[in-house]
């Protein structure tokens, strides 16, 4: 008979999986920048971006508003052993007169309760910082603000809605001016439940509050927050639930008795779905349900007392007490012959039947509304499974017998693809407060400091300009005759005289050597009207123990490569024209004689430097007695790029390369290169500036991360610049910089992995692939290296390698300025414009290198219009154009 009288209160799995449909839509709403001003469920930022982590510390004051009472909390969280939290509290009432005065009478009782507590404690001297849980929906913009948008359950203080809780806390307690607070962090209920939780247990990253009132926060990514800036990582989301529905999205479901519930509210037409659910209204409910049914004749013989007629007279806790299996009964029997009906045993099954079916409702009622957050976190993540943690609290949900086991159960029918673990936040949201608090004043002191480190990598527009002045006066140094031995920017002639014309025809051989691997080439070029350049290529690696070899091993092994090309390409027989790219720095005499200063870029191989790599070759070739070849060119990879483009692009007179190492090329005035006789034309001065400021010169700019760099590399002391914004070294800075922090508790809750104090982890592939993308994918690369990172690791991880990267670039962009203004002042020109050829990973891979160097050049060198030219295969075909040009005028000396 009841259960057909209450047969709209009891709800089918499809109606639950159809209102977990609808709570998804309306959290979309919510989360959306177009809808979220009509939406009805708020969805609101909280400015919480991550649980605790374990490293927190420090001693906290947590405030705690929005039940029936009010509570402060002290909270120590220190670090011997492990995290210990010690928790004083006290308990303040908060008089009905008070929750419906003025606003301003409410935060002086506030203030007058946390001086006495601070007394108590014998702590009004110090500062301690403030965590406040106010539990109502607040606007929020930054953590210290929260403006009131309604007041909800049982409080009505006029002049608050609207305005920003902290502030009129703060102007409380100034006006008494007896103690100070630091207010750092308004926290909703919802949300200290899950920091309070998230302490026990990492997994938790949802808060639910079945009490008073009912809600439930998770964390969302920053990329679904329209209504916050930025993409990166995660914040949490109160959603304010209570509220869904006021858009009659739930009038299908709603019954009579919740109609006249919320007709004798404080906010008719407000939180129609707490109403339905929450603690405040259960009993209210059943009451409601008793009356009518005693009406018409269903119970207690038709009796109606002027008791079962007050509002508020049937509790909730009668609720749960008369639930429960054993003494349910007599429980019902106790409260009913209170309210006067002389209740029969039948009349006392019938109530406890009503009593678990509004119950029953509410529990399966919330497990929809879960289960929309717990199918949105699981999008979210992408996993076929969701193992999460939510957080619980709420008299609701603690005192009621039959609730939480209710509510388990149903949750995982409704989503049986998570494995779901309900925490009991034991210490309510008091704690979680303190948390919020402690991260917060844990990421302000850690965002200061890391600032403070990063800020050493910011270059000002004037010391760029020193950069570029320094590097002009080190290039004069390395040209002049009485300079050169002893400059660092060696400024190497390179005598190739001249760019192609276009004339250039043949087949040419051409080996390309100056990283890891060894590439052979067979280059044809037609000229004519269509001038066409065929390649074939094969490339060889050249293991470790060859590079740090013998120079006799590595050259061997150089003509054993050569030899299987020319099989492979069956060009045996002939004895083509080769140009040799060799990309270290060599002295050369004439273009087929090149002798080796120093080895760079990981190369260490024996009786080498200060020999000709052309004898070296020749003598290889005829150790092997296969096949004989004429070497024409030894050519820097530098200056293979810059002829490469200039063959496509006749205004292309400067090569620049930022892969592995870094270098440049440009064509420089005879007249001012006193290393080589005559006064007429151009020749290609190989710059060499790699080794920029071996002299001390950039001391100033270079970090402890730099020097450290440095000293563990196989040449300490030089190419110093290169180390500053090449692709070898930018990783092992930003891998420096992340040790560092991580020793300094910011990155990796203070674990130095194995992986991280590996050098060479950090392959400058990876910081281009941090760069680009959003954070999770930067948490895998993180993960594929060993190193479980948050998401706020990943941000500072991103940032650092942004720091550094963006160094280099203007680095690069002061040096080039050097170079073009260098040109235009020697043509004595008011205007340069000008074509450099580019090559290398770094510039051709990083998503924001190549911009940046750019946007430099023009600001450093505002009189030079320069235009990049990517070299398409430099190195390769650029020893092949200057073997060409070089055959060209021999033939024509002849």
């Amino acid at each position: 008979q009841i259960d057909k009288y209450l047969y709209a209160m009891r709800l089918s799995d499809e109606t639950l999986i159809d209102i977990m449909a609808r709570f998804r839509r309306e959290m979309k709403n919510g989360l959306s920048r177009d809808f979220n001003p009509t939406a009805t469920v708020k969805m609101l930022p909280t400015f919480v971006r991550s649980i605790p982590d374990g490293s927190e510390k420090g001693d906290f004051i947590a405030l705690d508003l929005g039940g029936s009472y009010f509570r402060i909390l002290r909270v120590k969280v220190s670090h011997e052993k492990k995290q210990t939290v010690q928790m004083e509290s006290e308990i303040y009432n908060t008089p009905e007169d008070i929750m419906h005065g003025s606003g301003t009478r409410l935060f002086d009782h506030v203030a007058e309760c946390l001086g006495d507590f601070m007394e108590k404690q014998q702590i009004k001297d110090k500062k301690l910082p403030v965590g406040f849980t106010f539990s109502f929906p607040c606007r929020q913009s930054k953590l210290d603000e929260g403006i009131l948008i309604t007041w909800t359950k049982r409080f009505k203080a006029s002049g608050v809605e609207g305005a920003d809780v902290v502030r009129l806390l703060n102007r409380a307690i100034k006006k008494r001016g007896d103690y100070d607070a630091d207010i750092m962090a308004v926290v909703n209920d919802t949300v200290g439940t899950m920091m309070t939780c998230g302490f026990d247990d990492q997994r938790c990253e949802v808060g639910l509050i079945i009490g008073t009132g009912t809600n439930a926060c998770y964390m969302e990514e920053m990329r679904h927050i329209d209504l916050v800036e930025g993409d990166e990582g995660r914040m949490c989301i109160n959603t304010e639930w209570g509220a869904f529905g006021d858009d009659g999205s739930l009038e299908d479901i709603r019954t009579e008795f919740d109609r006249e519930i919320d007709r004798g509210s404080l906010n008719p037409g407000k939180q129609l779905f707490e109403k339905m659910v929450s603690g405040m209204y259960m009993g209210e409910l059943v009451r409601l349900i008793l009356v009518k049914m005693a009406k018409e004749g269903l119970l207690f013989e038709g009796r109606i007392t002027p008791e079962l007629l007050t509002k508020g007279k049937f509790e909730t806790k009668h609720v749960s007490a008369i639930e429960k299996s054993k003494e349910g009964l007599n429980k019902a029997k106790e409260i009913l012959t209170r309210l006067g009906v002389e209740p029969s045993h039948e009349d006392c099954i019938a109530v406890q039947h009503v009593c678990t079916i509004v119950s029953f409702r509410s529990a399966n009622l919330v497990a929809s509304t879960l289960g929309a957050i717990l199918n949105q976190l699981r999008d979210n993540k992408g996993v076929g499974r969701l193992r999460t943690t939510v957080g619980v609290d709420g008299s609701l949900y603690k005192m009621h017998p039959q609730y939480a086991r209710r509510l388990h159960k149903t949750t995982r029918r409704l989503v049986p693809d998570s494995e779901v673990r309900f925490l009991l936040s034991e210490s309510g949201s008091g704690k979680g407060a303190a948390m919020v608090t402690a991260v917060a004043y844990r990421l302000l002191e850690q965002h200061r400091l890391i600032d403070e480190t990063l800020a050493e990598f910011k270059l000002t527009h004037e010391q760029l300009l020193q950069v570029k002045k320094r590097m002009r006066a080190e290039m004069e140094a390395g040209l002049k005759k009485k300079t050169h031995e002893t400059a660092k920017v060696k400024m190497l002639p390179t005598f190739v005289r001249s760019t192609p014309d276009g004339t250039e025809n043949g087949d040419f051989l051409a080996l390309d050597l100056g990283g890891t691997n060894f590439r052979v080439l067979l280059v044809k070029i037609r000229s004519g009207k269509r001038r066409t350049v065929e390649m074939h290529n094969k490339i060889y690696a050249i293991p470790i123990e060859v590079m740090q070899g013998t120079g006799e091993e590595l050259f061997d092994h150089i003509v054993t490569c050569i030899s299987d090309f020319l099989d492979y390409m069956g060009i045996k027989g002939a004895r083509l024209p080769l140009g040799f790219t060799f990309s270290f720095p060599c002295k050369q005499t004439s273009l087929d004689a090149g002798i080796l200063l120093n080895w760079t870029k990981g190369f260490k191989a024996t009786d080498c430097e200060g020999e000709d790599v052309v004898y070296l070759l020749r003598e290889g070739i005829k150790r092997r007695e296969e096949f004989d070849l004429d070497v024409v060119a030894v050519v820097n990879d530098t200056v293979g790029t810059m002829m490469t483009c200039a063959y496509e692009d006749p205004n292309c007179e400067i090569g620049l390369i930022v892969g592995t190492g870094s270098n440049a090329c440009y064509m420089e005035e005879m007249r001012n290169i006193e290393m080589v006789d005559g006064e007429q034309g151009r020749m290609c001065v190989n710059t060499e500036w790699g080794a920029f400021g071996d002299n001390g010169c950039l001391d100033d700019i270079r970090t402890i991360y730099d020097k450290a760099v440095d000293d563990y590399s196989l040449n300490a002391g030089k190419q110093r610049y290169e180390k500053m914004i090449s692709g070898m070294y930018l990783g092992e800075i930003v891998r420096n910089i992340l040790i560092d922090f991580t020793k300094r508790g910011f990155l990796f809750r203070g674990q130095i992995s194995e992986t991280l104090k590996t050098r060479h982890i950090f392959e400058t592939k990876f910081l281009s692939q941090i760069e680009r993308l959003a954070l999770l994918q930067v948490r895998a690369i993180l993960q594929q290296l060993g190193l479980n990172s948050t998401c706020d690791d990943s941000i500072i991880v991103k940032t650092v390698c942004g720091a550094v990267s963006r160094r280099a670039a203007q680095l690069c962009g002061a040096g080039m300025a050097a170079v073009v203004d260098k040109i235009r002042e020697n043509r004595g020109l008011e205007r340069l414009e000008i074509t450099v050829g580019v090559d290398g990973t770094l510039y051709k891979l990083h998503p924001h290198f190549s911009r940046i160097m750019h946007q430099t050049v023009k600001e450093l060198a505002p009189n030079c219009d320069v235009t990049f030219l990517l070299s398409e295969d430099g190195s390769g075909k650029g020893a092949a154009l200057i073997t060409a040009v070089g055959c060209r005028l021999r033939d024509a000396e002849q």
